[in-house]
């Protein structure tokens, strides 16, 4: 027999109203900001059991393309579906925002976060970067940027992220500048210099770089990249914005945003964080009302963490 989630309604009571703010932000002493507890150290017996759904005599290494969620996740999940599909309206209106707040609450915790309004759920990765490309293209339509403007990336940058640049800024007059990722990697130093030089090229003519591309942990090669200190040479060499595409840094790698100091950070938390897919976090470091999900819902206008509350009926 399944087990339901208790059903409660997580939404605060109304003497509770002032505390939650546009964003679905909370006040420290609301039930979403409390800090969740390990139950126990878990062992090897437990280990082998929350995995004993895969294939046996496969050795399952792709683990950065499809994660690999455990077992008593992937029930929890069951579970809120039937949930979900046993009374949707009452979950839907008296659920699921509770639920997001939680999940948000969460996350902002993990990643140092200094509100709970600058960290968004979001589909994956390459979902965050068209939000974030949409925004630059956006930007170059309405004269904001000039046609000798840039965007800088390594050429190694995720296939998706690219194509979304093909998509939304190239089409309107931006420029690509693509850093050769120096492999073997012999340094950080390396690595630095190289981006430092792409970025002088794209001031070349008197433009500006307006956004840098930067991956935490590149796919391919698989290099872990000097994410602070590139970012350090992009605030001093001018550069507007920096999204780093930590797709597959959440759970690999310690994550905290303040000390990166990007504007936008991206990590999947299906993948090494296993959560069920498909889920991520978009974290803007400045208000987000000037980026918008590319499905535009009814909550459109509301800052971003709300108009990716609920975007359709899809898990």
């Amino acid at each position: 027999m399944t087990t339901l989630p208790q059903s409660h309604n997580p939404i605060p009571n109304p003497s509770m109203d002032n505390q939650i703010h546009r964003n679905g932000a909370v006040e420290p002493n609301h039930r979403a900001a409390k800090k969740p507890k390990l139950a126990h150290s878990i062992s090897d017996s437990e280990i082998r059991e929350e995995f004993s759904h895969h294939q046996r005599g496969v050795a399952r290494i792709n683990n950065g393309s499809f994660g690999s969620c455990p077992r008593s996740v992937l029930a929890a999940q069951s579970a809120w579906q039937l949930r979900f599909l046993q009374q949707p309206d009452d979950f839907f209106f008296n659920v699921l925002r509770g639920g997001i707040l939680e999940s948000r609450a969460i996350v902002a915790d993990l990643i140092n976060a200094d509100h709970i309004d600058r960290v968004s759920l979001v589909d994956n990765a390459t979902t965050a970067a068209a939000i974030v490309l949409q925004q630059i293209g956006r930007r170059f339509v309405h004269g904001h940027f000039r046609r000798e403007d840039s965007v800088i990336m390594f050429h190694c940058a995720y296939q998706a992220v690219k194509k979304s640049i093909e998509a939304y800024v190239t089409p309107i007059g931006g420029t690509v500048v693509e850093v050769q990722l120096p492999f073997p990697v012999r340094s950080d130093e390396e690595i630095v210099s190289e981006f430092k030089k792409g970025i002088e090229k794209g001031k070349l003519n008197g433009g500006r770089v307006r956004l840098a591309i930067i991956d935490h942990v590149t796919s391919m090669p698989s290099v872990v990249l000097p994410v602070r200190e590139l970012i350090k040479v992009c605030r001093e060499q001018g550069v507007e914005q920096v999204f780093v595409d930590g797709a597959h840094a959440i759970g690999s790698l310690p994550v905290d945003v303040k000390e990166i100091g990007a504007d936008f950070y991206v990590s999947n938390l299906y993948k090494w964080f296993f959560s069920p897919p498909s889920v991520a976090f978009l974290y803007c470091k400045e208000n987000s009302n000037d980026v918008h999900h590319p499905i535009v819902s009814q909550e459109y206008g509301k800052g971003l963490p709300v108009c990716l509350l609920y975007t359709s009926h899809k898990e």
